[in-house]
This record gives C-alpha cells, sequence and structure tokens, in this order.
C-alpha cells in the first residue's frame, strides 16, 4: 500500500487570487475541466489535497508552501500574468526553492516551446523535421529560397494551436509576406514556417523520467475535407465544436498502423523525448508520410490532463484508470532528480 501524501494542486488564474479563493464556481465551468478532474482524483485516492491558483504573485506560492508543506505539488499552472512563456519560471521557482513537482522540469519546457530549437536538436540527430526559418519580430519576411511551398506560418512560441488558422497554408510569396506580416502585429510573437507534410497527424502520448511508457497512439482525422484541401490542427480544428462536425474532425485511435512503423513511432518518441530533456509526461505530435517517413511537428510537454482528452484517452486504453494514472503522474514527479 503506497502511503497516502500531502499534494498542492497548483493552477493558473486570468485576474490576481488570494491564498484562500474560493473556486467552486470556476471548478463547474469547461475552461476548468482538468483541474476539476485531477481534484476528483486525488481525492478519489484518498491524499490530503489542497489547492492554489496564481495570476502573478508569487508569495502566495511561497505562503502556501510554508504553510501546507505538501509532499509534492502537482503542477496545473502553464502561464503567469496571463503569458505562457512563464511555464518554464514557475517550474524554476519549484526547482530552486527544493519542491517535488509534477510534470516536466524548465529545460525540457524551455526546449519544447522554442520550436526552431527543438526541431534543429533533432534534425542533428537525424530525426525527420520539416525544412523551417525562423522570422523574428522586426525581421523582413522574406522567404528562404531552400523553403518549398506549401508553407505553415505559425506562432513561434504557442501552444493548442493558437494562431494558426487556414490561412497560416500559404502558397506563395504574397501570402508568406503578409501571413508572417499578421502573426509579428496581432499576436506580437516570432513566426516559424515550415514546409507542410502531407500525411497522418498522429499525437503520441509518453509517460515517465527513465523508463518510459509509450501509450496507444492517437490520430486526428479529417473525414470531410476533401482529397486537394490541406489537412491542418488549426484552433478550430482542435476547439471548435461546430467546425470539428461540419469537417468531419474526430480524435481516435489511429488504425491500420503497420507493425513495423508503430514501432519505429514509438522509438523514434522515446527518443524525441530523451533528446529535448522531457521528463514528467509529454505528447509528441508527428506526421506520417505515406511512405512511412516520420516527421516531427511539436513536443507537448504538461499537456492537457483532462478525462477524455488525447492523453487520458490513451492511458485508459493501455489499461490505466484515470486515478492510476494520476498517481503514476505523481510518483514520476516525487521520483524525478532536479539539478
Amino acid at each position: 500500500m503506497k502511503r497516502k501524501l500531502k499534494i498542492l494542486a497548483l493552477f493558473d488564474a486570468i485576474a490576481p487570487t488570494t491564498i484562500d479563493q474560493d473556486l467552486s464556481a470556476e471548478l463547474k465551468t469547461d475552461d476548468w475541466k482538468t483541474e476539476a478532474n485531477v481534484l476528483a482524483a486525488l481525492t478519489e485516492l484518498g491524499h490530503t489535497v489542497e489547492h492554489l491558483a496564481i495570476f502573478d504573485d508569487l508569495n502566495l506560492l511561497q505562503q502556501k508552501l510554508d504553510g501546507f508543506q505538501p509532499d509534492v505539488l502537482f503542477n496545473l499552472a502553464d502561464q503567469f500574468k496571463n503569458n505562457r512563456a512563464f511555464d518554464q519560471n514557475i517550474v524554476s521557482f519549484l526547482e530552486m526553492h527544493g519542491v517535488p513537482f509534477t510534470g516536466c522540469g524548465s529545460t525540457g519546457l524551455t526546449l519544447c516551446k522554442q520550436k526552431g530549437i527543438s526541431k534543429k536538436i533533432l534534425s542533428y540527430h537525424r530525426i525527420h523535421v520539416p525544412q523551417f526559418t525562423v522570422i523574428p519580430r522586426g525581421k523582413r519576411p522574406v522567404r528562404p529560397a531552400r523553403l518549398k511551398f506549401p508553407i505553415l506560418v505559425k506562432p513561434l512560441k504557442e501552444e493548442a494551436s493558437y494562431g494558426i488558422s487556414q490561412a497560416s497554408f500559404v502558397e506563395t510569396d504574397e501570402q508568406f509576406k503578409e501571413r508572417v506580416q499578421f502573426i509579428h502585429t496581432s499576436h506580437d510573437c516570432d513566426v516559424i514556417a515550415e514546409e507542410y507534410i502531407a500525411g497522418r497527424e498522429l499525437y503520441v502520448s509518453v509517460l515517465g523520467n527513465h523508463k518510459l511508457d509509450v501509450y496507444p497512439i492517437r490520430e486526428l482525422v479529417f473525414k470531410e475535407v476533401p482529397p486537394d484541401e490541406p489537412k491542418i490542427a488549426t484552433y478550430r480544428a482542435k476547439w471548435d465544436e461546430e467546425y470539428r462536425k461540419k469537417w468531419g474532425l474526430q480524435n481516435q485511435f489511429a488504425d491500420a498502423l503497420d507493425p513495423a512503423l508503430a514501432k519505429d513511432i514509438v522509438q523514434t518518441c522515446k527518443r524525441i523525448y530523451r533528446l529535448l530533456t522531457i521528463d514528467g509526461y509529454a505528447r509528441v505530435d508527428l506526421r506520417v508520410t505515406a511512405a512511412n517517413e516520420i516527421y516531427f511537428i511539436e513536443a507537448n510537454p504538461n499537456p492537457i490532463l483532462a478525462a477524455d482528452e488525447d492523453f487520458a484517452q490513451s492511458a485508459l486504453k493501455a489499461g490505466l484508470t484515470y486515478p492510476q494514472l494520476i498517481e503514476r503522474i505523481i510518483r514520476a514527479g516525487l521520483k524525478t532528480v532536479r539539478e
């Protein structure tokens, strides 16, 4: 029987909070589905649980840590002051204070967030990545000659397909220039432009630190998108239910994968996980071409953990109930050596 733990669940908020803020209304909303699912699982597991939401005040977190003295912190905070780039800084704070926590450490979060750097590292290690270029804000949007159309133009550091729409798919230099300028100005962020890889969109869930578990592979299928249209995981394709219904977009388990290809995908994802110094848990997004070439698109440490999302669904297919998955994530967090 594993001992019961004192666990502090840490969330992010979109406005200033207090240390004893009542979050019961928020936890009933769709936006807080993951937090509600995790809290329910922690309670079901019999742990002593408290929670805290932070916006822009780390002193609240320090006070809570001093008062509650948790054995481990369950980290669901992926932004600070509404800025997703600060998720790695929250984790750095915990690392410096020697607080065990779930999910990925600061180095892995930093490498995965900067999509250009993660792709350079993996390309160096001979993992297929699309040809790409990074265009910082203030730099002229000129396409390098080596970059062939069609091209996807995306924010460099955003997650959850934020900033990706059908207009991200460009086929001329004029469209390329317009989209780069649009992202520079409307999103106020740098751009990564990469060659579009036609193929299957696969999501691979990985859990662990040294010994890695890879759960059954998920796929985003585009049932109603015409064959000659680009199939891209836009923001609406992921989060707009009406849009998903219209185009027959479904997240499901990948079927008819050649066993040798499936084995290759698992080994490739383990290599990616280790090369990008990810620990805890992550989802690796791939494209697989008709010729069975595996292309890395991006890695998402600390992906959405709601019970009905891809990560938990993959774990369930592998035989782990949702509370068992949450327990595994906790134990991985307790064992991680943070340096």
